[in-house]
């Protein structure tokens, strides 16, 4: 016999079917989850809308202490780019020789401090750092001229498919280059000649007496030359080249300047019989690239890159660096150095002529004139 329930315990058990019914019902997942959601709403004191606006005022409050905090990123940015204001009289207490030294190295050291500091604000500020600034140089700031080449200018590749270097770029001659000098010349006019020789391969280098220029050309073309180097010196030292190009030109004039010779360089090589790589830089006029494409007439086709040696020629502002190079690997390929192996020099382009060597009837094509030419720092011409 089942014990009989009181009346109590029957009004319970009424009660938990009831409230089963009115939460549970039909058990399904929609009916917990608004049940939930009930109890939730019912558990929250504030209304829905207070919340909202309560929410809105702590968004607003974070954007403005973000917007102060890049304010003052920024602020402090632009600070760092003011120039330091040591001077010489911050260093009184040291004697007059010591006072450039050591102001350069402040200035140095404070230009570095505050390298380190921008580089610092702009990883805290990430996607919202400044754009870094160009720095203007006189090559960016260079004035416009009318002659810049263009890669796809149809008039210049015309001009330059019918040429007189044009047979050297369609592969139908080799170059083979004469060195001479100017009568009675001295010691350091051989050396250079000869340090010359060293590095254009297919070069032959003739002692000159009293023998003409045109001459010298006639004899150049009978013997099949495709270029003239003439080596001119005064008072006892180099100071320019004749570059003529064969057998119709044109010939082009150098002064030379900062001559230094392959034994006199800190550390240096010697130079090997492979076909050096030839670097042309910078030249973007239609005089410099008439420049550039006489100077790779200079050396054979196809670089032996085995004998790792590279010829360069940079142009900055109408001066033209020459350098010899080979490059060294360490470490089992990871790293690469130069080894310099001479001459080191400059050259500036002083007039251009049409044809072959001729003083008295030649036809020139540019020559500089500084003080009718050179009207602005910032006008250049290869």
């Amino acid at each position: 016999m089942a014990p009989k329930k009181s009346k109590k315990s029957k009004q319970e058990d009424s009660m938990i079917d009831f409230v089963e019914e009115e939460v549970s019902g039909d058990v399904d997942e929609e009916g917990f989850e608004e049940a939930e959601d009930i109890v939730v709403d019912s558990e929250e004191d504030e209304p829905p809308k207070k919340k909202k606006k309560v929410i809105k005022k702590e968004v607003k409050q974070e954007l403005e202490l973000t917007d102060e905090k890049l304010q003052e990123l920024l602020e402090k940015y632009e600070a760092s780019k003011s120039t330091a204001t040591k001077t010489k009289d911050d260093f009184k207490h040291l004697p007059k020789s010591q006072r450039g030294k050591a102001l350069k190295r402040a200035l140095r050291k404070d230009k570095r401090a505050r390298q380190e500091e921008r580089t610092k604000i702009r990883d805290e500020l990430g996607e919202s750092a400044p754009q870094k600034e160009v720095p203007k140089t006189i090559e960016s700031m260079r004035e416009y001229d009318a002659t810049m080449v263009d890669e796809q200018d149809d008039e210049v590749e015309h001009d330059e498919a019918n040429d007189e270097f044009a047979p050297y770029f369609n592969r139908e001659t080799t170059p083979k280059v004469m060195i001479t000098m100017t009568p009675k010349a001295k010691i350091t006019t051989f050396k250079f000649c000869f340090e010359l020789q060293k590095c254009i391969p297919n070069s032959e280098m003739f002692t000159r007496k009293n023998v003409l220029l045109k001459t010298i050309i006639e004899q150049a073309k009978e013997r099949e030359f495709t270029d003239l180097l003439v080596v001119h010196e005064d008072r006892k030292k180099p100071n320019g080249i004749i570059f003529c190009h064969l057998p119709e030109g044109p010939t082009a004039y150098f002064k030379i300047n900062s001559l230094t010779f392959t034994q006199d360089l800190k550390k240096f090589g010697e130079s090997t019989a492979h076909f050096p790589e030839v670097i042309l830089n910078n030249f973007n006029t239609r005089l410099g690239h008439n420049i550039a494409r006489m100077l790779a007439c200079l050396f054979p086709h196809d670089p032996k890159f085995t004998g790792r040696r590279v010829v360069t020629f940079h142009n900055q502002r109408d001066y033209i660096f020459f350098r010899h190079h080979r490059y060294e690997f360490k470490k089992e390929g990871t790293k690469a150095a130069l080894l310099e192996l001479g001459p080191r020099f400059t050259l500036r382009l002083k007039w251009l002529q049409k044809g072959t060597f001729d003083a008295k009837w030649g036809e020139f094509e540019w020559v500089l004139k500084r003080h009718e030419m050179e009207t602005s720092r910032r006008r250049f011409f290869l």
